[in-house]
């Protein structure tokens, strides 16, 4: 749930109110500028829309399941590094206020993939876990902000 703070007193209010429950001076929203949600993997349903398995893609690839209305597209890594993020110089672009400009990065091994956080606000999690750093398997859940991907490497 969002806040809007008092301009006057400091009081927190929920994001709908217009006026201050403390002191009822008329709340201020800035519409201008980036804005930063805490986003948990606990506040997505369990809305897997696309199975990975009726895609029919092979891998390797990161499979969008669920966030952004973005279900079902496919995102190949190409190069030993896969910047993930908000930055539209990222080759994941997954444009969102949940998703840090550089969230994390796809490293190619010999046989092998994994993800690294780049220091991302929200975190990047796999299989529900916040991770620093992960290898990744086969039908493994990556979560980066809103966005539910699944990787497969078939």
């Amino acid at each position: 749930m969002s806040h809007v703070y008092c301009p006057e007193c400091g009081f927190q209010n929920p994001e709908s109110a217009n006026f201050c429950a403390r002191c009822g001076a008329m709340l201020m929203r800035d519409e201008a500028g980036d804005q930063t949600m805490t986003f948990s993997p606990g506040e997505l349903g369990d809305d897997a829309s696309a199975a990975p398995e009726e895609l029919g893609v092979k891998g390797p690839a990161l499979v969008v399941r669920a966030g952004g209305g973005r279900v079902g597209e496919t995102f190949m890594p190409g190069g030993e590094r896969t910047l993930i993020g908000r930055s539209p110089e990222c080759e994941i672009f997954l444009d969102d206020v949940t998703v840090s400009r550089k969230h994390a990065v796809l490293v190619r091994g010999d046989r092998e993939f994994t993800i690294e956080d780049q220091g991302s606000l929200n975190g990047t999690f796999v299989n529900r876990t916040r991770i620093e750093s992960a290898r990744l398997e086969d039908g493994d859940e990556v979560q980066i902000g809103k966005y539910r991907l699944t990787f497969m490497n078939r």
